[in-house]
C-alpha cells in the first residue's frame, strides 16, 4: 500500500508542479499589474513547494519503494533524470529570484517594474523549464522498462 501512495503522491505533485509552471507561463507577460503580480509570486512559492514533493516522494520511491536502491544507482537513465531535475531547479531560480524582488514594491501596493529585456528573458527560462520537465517522464518511462542499466 505504501508503495502506491507514494506513486500516487509522486505522479501528483508532479501534474500539480506543471500546471503552476504552465499557468505562471500563462501569467507572466508585460506589462503587469499588482494583482497578477502577487499571483505570480504565490504561483511561484507552490511551483517550489511542489518540486520540493517531487523530490521527497520520489527519493521515496527510490529508497524504499522501487526496484532497489542499487538498480537505480546502475541505471544511467536515473542519472540523466536527476540532473535534468536538478537543471531545472537551478533554471527556476532566475524567476523566483525576480519575483522575490517584487517584495516590496507589492507590499508598499505598487506594481513591479521590469525591463522589457528581463522580462523576456524570464519567459523564456519558464518556457525551458516546461520543455525539460516534459522530458522527465520520458526517462522514467525508459528506465522503468530496464533501459539505461550500466553493465547489463
Amino acid at each position: 500500500m505504501g508503495q502506491a501512495i507514494a506513486a500516487y503522491l509522486h505522479f501528483i505533485s508532479i501534474f500539480v508542479l506543471f500546471a503552476l509552471l504552465t499557468l505562471e507561463h500563462r501569467l507572466f507577460k508585460l506589462p503587469l499589474d499588482l494583482e497578477r503580480a502577487r499571483s505570480l509570486v504565490r504561483i511561484d512559492i507552490g511551483y517550489g513547494l511542489a518540486a520540493g514533493v517531487v523530490l521527497l516522494t520520489g527519493l521515496a520511491r527510490v529508497v524504499w519503494y522501487g526496484k532497489g536502491l542499487d538498480y537505480y544507482l546502475h541505471n544511467s537513465l536515473f542519472h540523466a533524470k536527476v540532473t535534468l531535475f536538478v537543471l531545472i531547479a537551478l533554471l527556476s531560480a532566475f524567476p523566483t529570484f525576480v519575483f522575490l524582488n517584487w517584495r516590496n514594491e507589492l507590499k508598499a501596493g505598487q506594481v513591479p517594474h521590469m525591463s522589457t529585456g528581463k522580462a523576456r528573458a524570464v519567459i523564456m527560462v519558464i518556457r525551458l523549464e516546461l520543455l525539460l520537465v516534459l522530458i522527465l517522464p520520458l526517462l522514467a518511462v525508459l528506465m522503468a522498462r530496464g533501459y539505461g542499466v550500466i553493465g547489463g
